[in-house]
């Protein structure tokens, strides 16, 4: 079993005059760390978005008619943050990008398309786009035109490009205008207020659209971070050398035939076959990941279990739905490890078991990845003991070994 790396936020930029400032500025302010892609430096295009938070896509291929072929690295990025409900912001043809991956197109226009005009925001909500202006003048430096597939939510139009913004799903946005950079003309004739009041204008507003997407990232950092390890490892995630270790954790458990069980943060499901033998044809078993690759990759055990996807800390279940939960290496991802014990409790019957397990011990895993053991470790005992009673759950065995690591509580309440 292997530990994530920390969140991080992957801006690509096509070209120096398009930078992250701005964007950059509002995801430090929360807290959020920005690793750039120079594409027009050379930097490659990284083959997935490993750990990522969220994705920024600034600027593109500036023709409509230009083949996107070598751009096929950033489309393959943005399909894999629009499959994993990755926080995106597409600035410039940035946003064309995030159409056409999306199955949209792009087509040229003739005439000036080069300027600034005022566009109109869709009465569509949006918390990203929350307190912008009605009727804002933007720059448009696009000979181009968007026709955005059918499952956009358009959020701000023009009557020469109709898809000035627009949201796909609930977690991708992308906007045609941008106010950084060095060499875009604009014609004043197209403004419809004066050309030296409206970037400056605009430029509050769009810090406010930066600030509130920041946000947005920040909430679901922790989530989508785990999202994006998991990915590309689902396939090869399962280690069937460990698979007695898992059966020897569950059964310490001490399930009776007939009894419902919860794994929690299942992944590929190595866990789902001991939990089924203990509590037999009768009884319930229920593998909840986040991860829908992971859940993909454990549809071989899904004869054992009915698999959720769902979030951890938020469980769509009923009080006492079950009477045992089994974690393994889940505790460390999850953003707040006390609610997620108090959430794990309201799901569980009194009486009802909590083992937390993974194979390998707190020293060996830090070793491992080359560290000392971390004091803060949610599951060092100083930690994990107050946290278990605080959340009903009273520590009844604790074994941090060499080879793994075991903690046993009962729900109070019985």
């Amino acid at each position: 079993m292997k530990d994530g790396p920390a969140a991080q936020v992957l801006a690509l930029e096509h070209t120096p005059q398009r930078g992250t400032d701005a964007v950059r500025s509002a995801l430090e302010a929360a807290g959020l760390a920005v690793r750039a892609c120079g594409m027009w430096a050379g930097d490659p295009v990284p083959d997935t978005l490993d750990g990522a938070a969220a994705l920024v896509v600034l600027g593109g291929p500036a023709d409509a008619q230009e083949d996107l072929s070598g751009s096929a690295g950033v489309l393959a990025l943005v399909r894999a943050a629009l499959e994993a409900e990755v926080p995106l912001l597409a600035v410039g043809q940035g946003a064309r990008l995030l159409a056409v991956a999306a199955g949209g197109k792009t087509v040229r226009v003739t005439g000036r398309g080069i300027g600034c005009g005022g566009v109109r925001r869709s009465t569509a909500a949006d918390p990203v786009f929350t307190g912008f202006p009605a009727q804002p003048a933007v720059p448009r430096p696009h000979r181009d035109t968007i026709e955005l597939p059918a499952r956009a939510v358009l959020l701000a139009s023009c009557d020469r490009d109709p898809a000035q913004a627009f949201r796909i799903g609930g977690s991708a946005r992308g906007v045609r205008w941008c106010t950084v950079g060095g060499d875009e003309r604009v014609d004043a004739s197209e403004f419809v207020e004066p050309a030296t009041a409206a970037p400056a204008r605009l430029a509050g507003h769009c810090a406010g659209v930066s600030t509130r997407f920041a946000a947005l990232v920040e909430a679901r950092a922790v989530r989508t971070a785990t999202r994006t390890y998991f990915i590309p490892r689902a396939a090869t995630w399962e280690d069937a050398a460990d698979n007695p270790a898992y059966a020897a954790a569950v059964a310490r458990m001490g399930l009776r035939p007939g009894l419902r069980a919860l794994n929690v943060g299942c992944g590929s499901g190595r866990a789902l076959p001991a939990l089924r033998a203990e509590v037999g044809e009768r009884g319930l078993v229920l593998g909840v990941d986040v991860t829908p690759a992971m859940l993909t990759a454990g549809a071989a055990h899904a004869r054992h279990a009915r698999l959720l996807l769902a979030d951890a800390g938020r469980l769509p279940l009923s009080a006492g739905a079950v009477d045992g939960v089994f974690s393994a290496g889940l505790i460390n991802h999850v953003p707040d490890p006390a609610a997620a014990l108090a959430e794990w409790a309201r799901v569980t019957a009194p009486s009802g078991v909590l083992l937390l397990f993974h194979p390998s011990g707190r020293a060996e895993r830090a070793a491992r990845h080359g560290r000392p053991l971390d004091p803060d470790d949610p599951l060092a005992e100083e930690k994990l003991r107050p946290a278990l009673e605080a959340a009903g759950w009273p520590l009844d065995c604790y074994e941090d070994a060499r080879h793994h690591f075991l903690a046993r509580a009962v729900r109070g309440g019985g």
